[in-house]
């Protein structure tokens, strides 16, 4: 999008009351239009309601430039009140996609959810999980003993696979990560890197004694009993960040992190 384009901007803000303010005066000094009529969405608030915000409008995948009045911010821009629509026409855009989930629990029941950072399986009670993990029709691992697992996107390899020791994936990659959470069995397995076009079931053994959940983002499903995971080509998302602060300088910065 070019420069002279970027016009009318739509505020949206988390239900904070600092957010709110912001929304207001921002509103007051640059005018503000519904978010069908807007060349870039505002979002005021933290990671969490930069996710919301890009999970409702997947379909339109409209920018959004969010800034950060939150706690870690990482998909966000410092917040700042002047010249935003100069930094807006001069921000770097990344451009992201979702991870689809097609779960089906034990009563047959089918419940379709989109992720944006990851797609994880956790156990419910105090047993282990035991889930067989199959890459493209193909079985790879008869039976992993864990906490969990899940599936991340690069925009979300530094989020919850990050704390589960995960690799960093660069936005450009075209990976994603297959990552354990407590593996107990086989212990020293560490995950893997699969391509983009991979599709991921996971199958739960045992799924009465052992019960797991499945969660998409903030989608959660209860007593799984195989869940599907593959990317969505089709629903790009488009992020916006200050010009030399791109999701792809910051995912490098990570990596150095210390």
């Amino acid at each position: 999008m070019t420069p002279d384009l970027i016009r009318r901007l739509c505020f949206v803000a988390d239900d904070r009351p600092d957010a709110m303010e912001a929304r207001a005066r921002l509103e007051t000094r640059y005018g503000g239009v519904p978010e069908a009529e807007a060349d870039v969405i505002v979002a005021l608030g933290g990671d969490g309601f930069m996710l919301e915000t890009l999970h409702r409008n997947l379909p339109s995948s409209r920018p959004i430039y969010g800034m950060n009045l939150g706690s870690v911010g990482f998909l966000m821009n410092e917040f700042g009140e002047d010249g935003l629509i100069e930094r807006i026409n001069v921000a770097e855009q990344a451009v992201i996609y979702p991870l689809i989930m097609h779960a089906i629990c034990r009563d047959g029941q089918e419940v379709r959810a989109m992720a944006i950072n990851e797609v994880s399986l956790l156990r419910q009670t105090h047993q282990t999980a035991k889930l067989k993990i199959i890459i493209d029709g193909k079985v790879r691992l008869e039976e992993l003993v864990c906490d969990g697992a899940l599936v991340a996107t690069p925009a979300g390899s530094t989020a919850y696979n990050l704390s589960a020791h995960g690799p960093i994936i660069p936005i450009g990659s075209q990976v994603l990560a297959l990552t354990p959470i407590s593996a107990f069995r086989p212990r020293r397995w560490r995950g893997a890197l699969l391509p983009q076009t991979a599709k991921v079931t996971f199958e739960v053994l045992n799924p009465v004694k052992r019960p797991v959940s499945a969660v998409a983002d903030n989608v959660e499903v209860r007593h799984v009993a195989q869940v599907h995971i593959a990317e969505d080509r089709s629903q790009p998302l488009v992020m916006m960040f200050d010009a030399g602060r791109s999701l792809d300088e910051r995912i490098l910065t990570e990596q150095f992190a210390v």
